[in-house]
């Protein structure tokens, strides 16, 4: 068939459709921003945030509640009394000088390795759910094959770029076995970047056994596999726990996000600027201890930020200040050149209804317009992170392919043959069977699959589905198609026998 300027159209309706409903299984790269960032302070604001942070660990200090921490701060020259450790400003600025400003993240498929910092960033889903809301749409325990399929999903999704670990909790396995299991799950299920699992030192000790089965140990010692969450006790502590596994994946380069846990107005002062004073002191003394453990050695400037409602106590997301403290922290991980985490669509309702979407989608404005590298908590996060919502995980997982392509900024390529389209078409016709139209169109406009903007009539023709029905058809649809990405049968033996043996050695063999 032919368009009235005599060019034959590839394409239309039936192949746009059919583009909609194709499952596009292949990785962004790494996403490299092309827009602006929003930038809150001036250059006296951020010195001002520097130097009320550099008093706080001057005057105030930070407890270490951990003897080899201690130790290794005093044998670094800093003021120790009992758990409570003050640094001279001068060691602090020293220390995080060797954190490298960007990170090379090394996956089982080399081809989706990826980098992040210096203006690059990625994707990660949500971790820590003990509940699941599932493809039937309802909130119940998480369970491994529950964990399995969401790893599946993650290996499947375009825009995420690791498979995180314990998207949610496999409640039919023991505590002190889950670390070894989430870790396989995602090593198993796909061939991405992935994080290991911190609770503690021991299980910190066994993630980096396995990651060594899977790449070998001299490349691990070498190259940054695997990335791992150190949450602070704020106000101002770390603990022995999460130190142990800080020192577990530095030791082995493996690079760690230093993550004050903040409750602003709780445990920060009920107030923006002054609360990102004292975060920042946090995270400093946590990147700084990175380097005492081993100089040079990969880090994240790392946060979890919620405010606390004044009414009820209960911790809140898609908040203005939440947005505001982004966009602070940004410009002061930005200031001493280090790679930063962020958190993304959170969100505290129960179900996924519009106040999901609004508080996820102010998140994920404020998080893009940050600049933010190392973006968690990017797909499923629902009920303030009580449930991962397999709904909510589809639906996030392509606002952040959406988000990805904003970021990504103009494209200019086309703008020739474009303008020559203009001349073509002249007053009053339309570019629908134009060339430059046919040629475009899986581009042109970034095309959701799950939304939908149909007429109405069309939506009753084809079921009335609301997004949540759709979201869940399309998961089941995915995990179908799954397919396992080969692992080394040698390895996944090798694997499955140091899980057995660890399950017996040290927590006893519990059924």
């Amino acid at each position: 068939m032919t368009d009235a300027t005599g060019t034959t159209r590839r394409g239309g309706r039936g192949s746009r459709r059919a583009l909609r409903s194709a499952i596009d299984v292949d990785m962004l790269p790494h996403l490299t921003r092309n827009l602006p960032l929003t930038e809150p302070m001036d250059q006296e604001q951020i010195e001002k945030i520097d130097d009320a942070s550099m008093s706080i660990l001057e005057e105030i200090g930070v407890d270490f509640r951990d003897e080899i921490a201690l130790k290794d701060w005093e044998a670094a020259g800093a003021q120790v009394e009992g758990e409570r450790v003050r640094f001279d400003r001068g060691m602090i600025r020293e220390l995080i000088a060797s954190i490298p400003s960007s990170i090379t993240l090394h996956a089982r498929d080399p081809n989706k390795t990826v980098t992040l910092g210096d203006g690059r960033s990625i994707f990660v889903p949500m971790t820590g759910a003990p509940f699941i809301s599932d493809l039937e749409d309802k909130r119940r325990w998480g369970t491994l094959e529950d964990l399995n399929n969401f790893h599946k999903l993650s290996h499947m999704a375009p825009s995420m770029h690791s498979t995180a670990h314990v998207i949610c909790e496999p409640m039919d396995k023991p505590v002190n076995h889950r670390h070894l299991w989430i870790t396989y799950s995602s090593m198993l299920h796909s061939d991405k970047t992935f994080m290991g699992m911190s609770t503690t030192g021991e299980n910190g000790e066994d993630v980096m056994a396995m990651v060594k089965i899977l790449f070998g140990e001299d490349f691990v010692d070498n190259h940054p596999v695997v990335t791992a969450n150190i949450n602070g006790n704020s106000p101002l502590v770390w603990d022995e726990s999460m130190l142990g596994a800080l020192r577990a994946f530095i030791r082995h380069n493996q690079p760690v996000l230093c993550s004050p846990f903040v409750l602003g107005g709780a445990n920060t002062p009920a107030s923006t600027v002054p609360a990102v004073a004292q975060l920042n002191a946090e995270a400093l003394s946590a990147l700084a201890y990175t380097q005492v453990v081993r100089k040079g050695a990969p880090a994240i400037y790392g946060h979890y930020l919620s405010t606390v409602s004044m009414a009820s106590g209960a911790p809140m997301a898609g908040t203005p200040e939440i947005s505001l403290m982004n966009f602070m922290i940004g410009q002061m991980a930005r200031h001493y050149d280090i790679p930063w985490r962020t958190s993304n669509t959170l969100g505290g309702a129960k179900t996924f209804d519009a106040q999901a979407g609004y508080e996820s989608a102010t998140t994920l404005m404020a998080v893009m317009m940050s600049g933010a590298n190392y973006i968690w908590h990017s797909a499923g996060w629902n009920e303030a992170g009580m449930h991962c919502s397999i709904a909510k995980f589809m639906v996030d997982a392509e606002q952040c392919a959406m988000a990805y392509r904003m970021t990504e900024g103009l494209r200019w390529d086309d703008f020739d043959e474009a303008l020559a389209a203009v001349r073509d078409i002249g007053p009053g016709g339309h570019y629908l069977g134009h060339q430059h139209t046919q040629d475009n169109f899986e581009r042109a406009f970034f095309m959701p699959k799950l939304f939908d903007n149909n007429s109405i009539e069309q939506w009753e023709a084809e079921g009335s589905k609301e997004i949540t029905q759709r979201a869940l058809e399309m998961a089941e649809k995915q995990l179908r198609e799954y397919q396992q990405p080969k692992l080394d049968e040698a390895k996944n033996e090798e694997l499955l026998d140091f899980i057995s043996r660890r399950e017996k050695e040290v927590f006893g063999d519990v059924a």
